[in-house]
């Protein structure tokens, strides 16, 4: 309970310290991986409550397929929903999940996916190949949703399934953070023996679902550890501050997505962040300067005073904690 008011207070600290910074006023680099607001758990959490309230109830009219590449699955066959109550919508990790009837539209936004709601969609179908929409689904009121993909690098994934088990990234998740079993032991069971450092652990989509780029760096500020440290070698007591900060940091981000409209999620994301794409900005808690470690294409970012004593990590490809 101490610790996770520590961590409560520290989140307040940051939030109100955000409220005295102005970006203008500071320069920020032009870094790989700064967020796009890529969907997370928080994110796709707060679609699938969306759609709970827009869509469940509803019949779906049509499904327009307008990138062939975007579908996954062909058995049934997406004209299959059509005629199809909604009937739910829920979230595996970073997969939505659109329950028609026991007809399961599974959806994997990738990095540059995304779900606008529209409440009146154009008769006509999204033409083929022509622009970012990849899939579209009509319900009988006119409203309904298109799942869009910027940039050049397509991922974005939709599986038509009666199980969504049957999914190969639903079967392989871990953990669900927010599920009542997450305890510090369960945490302490997945790290044990693992080699990987703690940033990659934490995306690991098969060891913990749903953390991505953006808030694994928030959990480990708030846990005040470094990315680089080893996750089988936390001590308990740091290993109680990665729990609770996993817990804290994801439970905010639901309650603030949760309600917003899905064209409002991505800014709520950002004005929530305290040093994840916030390179050169001071840190909301002890005022250093952000830092950052690039990759091939992504970056992290941290603060040397709250999370490696004060030393900054090395900027290259294969960077270890300065002991």
């Amino acid at each position: 309970m101490r610790q996770a008011a520590r961590l409560a207070d520290a989140a307040r600290v940051g939030s109100e310290s955000r409220a005295h910074l102005h970006p203008s006023n500071i320069t920020r680099s032009p870094a790989l991986g700064h967020t796009n607001a890529v969907p997370e758990l928080p994110e796709v959490e707060a679609l699938a409550a969306f759609l709970r309230e827009r869509a469940v109830g509803h019949f779906v009219a049509r499904i327009d397929v307008a990138a062939i590449n975007v579908l996954k699955t062909y058995d049934p066959p997406p004209t299959a929903l059509a005629g199809q109550q909604v009937t739910g919508a829920g979230r595996y990790g970073k997969f939505l999940d659109l329950d028609c009837d026991g007809l399961h539209l599974v959806i994997h936004l990738a990095r540059a996916g995304w779900l606008h709601w529209r409440e009146q969609l154009a008769p006509a179908p999204p033409k083929p190949g022509k622009g970012p929409i990849g899939l579209r689904v009509h319900l009988d009121d006119g409203a309904g949703f298109d799942l869009t993909e910027a940039g050049t690098k397509k991922r974005l994934a939709v599986y038509l399934v009666r199980d969504p088990a049957t999914v190969p990234g639903v079967a392989r998740l871990g953990a669900d953070p927010l599920a009542e079993d997450f305890t510090v032991e369960a945490l302490s069971t997945l790290l044990a023996g693992a080699r990987q450092q703690l940033k990659g652990l934490l995306t690991d989509q098969t060891v913990i679902a749903g953390i991505g780029n953006a808030y694994s760096d928030e959990i480990l500020h708030m846990a005040q550890l470094s990315p680089f440290k080893l996750g089988a070698k936390l001590p308990p007591e740091e290993l109680e501050r990665l729990h609770a900060a996993i817990v804290t940091t994801l439970r905010d981000a639901v309650a603030r997505s949760v309600g917003q409209g899905a064209a409002t999620l991505k800014g709520e994301k950002r004005s929530g962040l305290r040093v994840h794409a916030r390179t050169g900005l001071p840190c909301p808690v002890c005022g250093d300067l952000v830092r950052e470690v690039s990759f091939a294409d992504s970056s992290l970012q941290y603060c040397p005073t709250c999370q490696t004593g004060g030393s900054p990590l090395a900027d290259r490809r294969l960077s270890r904690l300065v002991r």
